[in-house]
């Protein structure tokens, strides 16, 4: 598979400040969608933890504005419109319609939970763009509660399947589809109320586009939007012909396909240019997993599209442009480019990885002040279901944070989401408020980072008591065999850990956990990987080891181990003139 647009010249009254007013204009109504779509929506999944996403898109299909939340969901984003587009001839499309669709095989989705609704807008007669969101749903059938085990065996496992099909017409959404959705979840109640909060959500944002449709003109519009991309292309391609012109290759591992007795899975990719164009190649990456670790076509290009954003331009703007100078190419049949009906549910795990292969793969291609060891890239979940005491059912979903990578100049950031994942976390007081769950530690992980002249960021420690019978536990995580790699001489970061702790004592279970029952009072704890060190040890300055071992970052067995002993004596020296330090 190869993946990769045409591109489009400048036009030739090009408005830089015009069309820097327009881009701003076009992310003002992303953010008004955004909290809109904050505010009302019902689920936690979407209300608190933001595991949703909004974009804009031209009548084409291209993508003029994204809002800043999950990068992973453009693929769905973009694959919406292009369903659309496939599906139905544009006199077909009326105003007054919306369109939903999940599925990654035929409706370019990355996996059933995300949801997206397009919906088209015009100007007068004429089809101007789409307002278009996702938003995570809690659950869409399968056979776990929430539809994301790592352990399903194909997509017919994994939940309800949506081509894309007409949901509003006339603005009226068509009910026989909506309680379609709703019954095939454990939710129904909340699947409901979701959607028409996406729907709702398109109709705030297109009245913004259309009002300044409606200043602009119609074809003032179409000709920023041209201007917009053109322009974005174009300043990628200037930092394209910047990176050095040799191939650089890097490969991330999976811990296994999905299930424990599985073989680690390579992520392997080689970044070059040709011809002006920005060359990624991902042969050599792990055949398509037993397991839900696969990556659909529009998963694998939101990936790539974030990671050359990220560290060629970060100001550069989302849009169709950055996507031109790009040509991605993935092997058919490859966990990066799998064939339906392979599973999906979990593939966050192997885009986590596949960034940091990308990451890694750029490292000696870009300028050494800009470059960083391994972040923990992986997006450790667990969600906890099951039925209330007083009736009805409960599922609590949540993603949790690791330790960021160290740069060439700082020390890893702790205790955050890295790559194509933004969401924020599950608050305690909101976890313990809506579900039987008691949270009785939240914090970081000791002696997770990676050891270096910049140490790596530390993981996230979490511990939840349940509270009734029969609630069952499903994990997906990662890197629970090898750390994040260091770089410059850095140490690996920590690796993540999950315990189950009953009244008879501790288990530690495998990074992927399917149906697990627990009965009332059994904890689990979490504990996630953290990043890798940048740097020779024996290179950190002393003020600062001192500082780690004072806070609680690093304990003096480990300094001693990872930093040499006469360091951690320099810094054990400088804790005792600093008041009230101690070490244990």
């Amino acid at each position: 598979m190869t993946m990769h647009s045409h591109p489009q010249d400048l036009t030739v009254a090009f408005d830089p400040v015009a069309m820097e007013i327009f881009s701003n204009r076009l992310l003002s109504i992303t953010e008004q969608m955004a909290i809109n779509m904050m505010r009302s929506s019902f689920s936690a999944q979407i209300k608190e933890r933001r595991d949703f996403s909004v974009g804009l898109f031209d009548a084409r299909g291209r993508l003029i504005a994204q809002g800043t939340h999950i990068p992973v969901h453009l693929g769905s984003l973009m694959g919406a419109v292009d369903a659309v587009l496939a599906r139905y001839p544009l006199d077909e499309i009326r105003p007054g319609d919306a369109f939903i669709c999940n599925d990654p095989y035929a409706a370019g989705g990355t996996h059933l939970p995300d949801i997206s609704v397009a919906t088209p807008l015009f100007a007068e007669d004429r089809l101007i763009a789409f307002a278009v969101n996702i938003g995570h749903h809690t659950d869409v059938g399968g056979s776990v509660p929430g539809s994301t085990s790592s352990q399903s065996r194909s997509i017919f496992e994994e939940g309800l399947r949506l081509p894309v099909m007409r949901f509003c017409r006339n603005g009226v959404v068509d009910r026989d589809i909506l309680d379609l959705v709703a019954l095939n979840s454990r939710l129904p109640e909340e699947r409901a109320l979701d959607l028409q909060v996406q729907v709702a959500t398109n109709l705030r944002g297109g009245y913004a586009t259309l009002e300044l449709v409606t200043r602009m003109g119609a074809d003032g519009f179409e000709k920023r939007v041209a201007d917009l991309l053109a322009y974005t292309r174009r300043r990628l391609e200037l930092r394209i012909a910047g990176l050095k012109q040799e191939t650089s290759e890097f490969t991330a591992w999976l811990d296994d396909d999905g299930f424990a007795d599985g073989n680690p899975v390579p992520l392997k990719v080689a970044v070059s240019v040709k011809d002006g164009r920005l060359v990624l190649d991902f042969a050599g990456s792990g055949p398509e997993t037993r397991g839900a670790l696969n990556i659909a076509q529009n998963a694998l290009r939101a990936t790539a599209y974030y990671c050359v954003k990220a560290l060629l331009d970060p100001e550069l703007m989302a849009n169709s442009g950055m996507m031109e100078a790009i040509d991605l190419r993935a092997p058919k049949g490859t966990i990066v480019n799998p064939r339906a009906p392979a599973p999906v549910a979990a593939r966050t795990i192997a885009c986590q990885a596949l960034a940091g292969a990308i990451f890694g793969a750029f490292q000696p291609l870009i300028d050494p002040v800009n470059r960083m060891a391994s972040s923990f890239d992986v997006l450790p979940a667990f969600k906890l279901a099951g039925p209330f005491a007083s009736g009805g059912y409960y599922i609590c979903g949540e993603t949790m944070g690791g330790g960021g990578g160290a740069r060439s100049d700082t020390d890893g950031m702790d205790g955050i989401h890295v790559h194509v994942t933004n969401s924020l976390n599950l608050p305690s007081e909101a976890l313990e408020n809506e579900f039987p769950i008691r949270v009785e530690a939240y914090g970081l992980v000791e002696d997770s980072g990676g050891a270096g002249m910049w140490r790596g960021g530390m993981g996230i420690l979490r511990r939840v008591r349940v509270l009734l019978d029969n609630t069952t536990l499903e994990v997906r995580s990662d890197h629970h065999l090898r750390g994040a790699p260091g770089a410059e001489g850095g140490h690996d970061g920590g690796v993540g850990r999950i315990l189950h702790i009953t009244g008879e004592g501790e288990t530690a279970l495998p990074s992927k956990v399917n149906n697990l029952y627990l009965a009332a009072g059994d904890v689990i704890q979490i504990s996630t990987p953290g990043g890798g060190g940048f740097g020779h040890p024996e290179d950190r300055p002393t003020d600062r080891l001192a500082s780690d071992l004072r806070d609680g970052i690093l304990s003096k067995a480990r300094a001693t181990a990872e930093y040499g002993e006469d360091l951690t004596k320099a810094a054990m020296a400088l804790l005792t003139t600093q008041p009230g330090a101690s070490v244990d």
